[in-house]
């Protein structure tokens, strides 16, 4: 017989804004963890139908203000996250909201602010450190096994606007936002960076580079393809990383090495199931099984070893875990407002830094 004491206290009552990839993602796991869609709202009313979850609002504002829902996932291009979560922060809705939080640092920390002075669950889908092995990696690095990290690099490379006929949104300043490669994609590495390591980027020094001056439908390319970073960290660590959209045959290759004074460790989001340790007297391959897992990682391994876990299963926890925070449990780990509004200040850096050829602190 089903013990109902466990059970949450209530179904989150959910609305999703944008209708595209993400918005399918983020209503995906929120069934997945219990909920019930609400309604969709997009910037086409019969793409918000295709869904099929709830019914279709005609506006962002309407499915805020409606009263009929506990928590509002905002899916939409980045322009749009500040005006929108800043909207379902008044209204008393807890906000998930997509990264980057906003297109400029002082935005995002507002929106940290307004979250925190509300009392209200406000997180960001940084869903890489809902893998087990990273979750393994950083415990390795906590007990000291891998002893003082003096070394943080690796790299996030794509390669979906490779070619001058690739577009998207994300490549307009003014829809998203000043900085393409480095807030998309680097903002997810060196979340991971920091929270592996359990310390902070302090400085950096940035190069970027456009590589296609022209795109289809844009004209003349205004945000970066490419960024190489060196930074110091907080700990007294040296690091690197480089970012890119035009890697040839590069699809989603998050990789991250910390090495220490003892052993290091190397996570590869294209191969979540293993973390390499290499030591001075050898190397091996650590593979995700429940068995041997550290208890931080254990329950973001909900399959036995053999049965690979991947994007999906990282956004479901991240979602799972955003959703206990509604019912006021406690969540090791859950990527809050202020560490989307972290992600910004370091970005801001880099350009910054990137501009000036300059060392930032960020």
């Amino acid at each position: 017989m089903q013990d109902i004491s466990s059970q949450p206290p209530h179904r989150p009552r959910v609305g999703i804004i944008g209708t595209g990839f993400m918005g399918g993602v983020h209503a995906r796991s929120a069934l997945l963890a219990g909920a019930r869609i609400v309604g969709v709202a997009g910037s086409r009313i019969e793409r918000a139908r295709q869904h099929g979850f709830g019914r279709a609002f005609a506006s962002a504002d309407e499915l805020i203000e409606s009263g009929e829902i506990d928590v509002v996932h905002i899916c939409t291009p980045n322009n749009l996250h500040a005006p929108l979560t800043l909207k379902a922060l008044a209204a008393g809705l807890a906000v998930i909201c997509e990264k980057p939080l906003a297109t400029d640092v002082e935005t995002a920390a507002l929106m940290a602010a307004r979250a925190a002075e509300a009392g209200l669950v406000a997180t960001v889908p940084f869903v890489y450190r809902f893998h087990a092995m990273a979750r393994e990696a950083r415990q390795r690095v906590a007990r000291g096994d891998v002893g003082r990290v003096v070394l943080v690099q690796g790299g996030y490379l794509q390669d979906w606007l490779l070619r001058p006929e690739d577009d998207n949104w994300r490549v307009d300043p003014e829809i998203g936002g000043p900085s393409r490669v480095f807030a998309d994609i680097g903002s997810h590495w060196c979340d991971l960076a920091e929270f592996v390591t359990g310390d902070r980027i302090t400085e950096v020094s940035a190069q970027t580079a456009v590589v296609q001056q022209a795109r289809a439908g844009n004209g003349p390319v205004l945000t970066e393809d490419l960024v190489t970073v060196q930074f110091r960290t907080r700990g007294g660590a040296l690091g690197s990383v480089t970012t890119s959209q035009v890697s040839p045959g590069r699809k989603n290759r998050l990789f991250l090495e910390v090495s220490g004074t003892e052993e290091s460790i190397a996570f590869d989001q294209e191969q979540p199931e293993r973390l390499w340790i290499g030591r001075r007297d050898g190397a091996r391959l650590l593979v995700r099984d429940p068995e041997t897992l550290s208890p931080a990682a254990l329950p973001y391994s909900p399959l036995p070893a053999g049965h690979a876990q991947g994007y999906y299963d990282c956004f479901d926890a991240f979602v799972a875990d955003s959703y206990a925070a509604l019912r006021g449990e406690q969540r090791d780990g859950l990527p809050t407002f202020e560490d989307g509004a972290r992600a910004a200040r370091i970005c801001a850096a880099v350009l910054d830094s990137a501009r000036t050829r300059e060392w930032t602190p960020c």
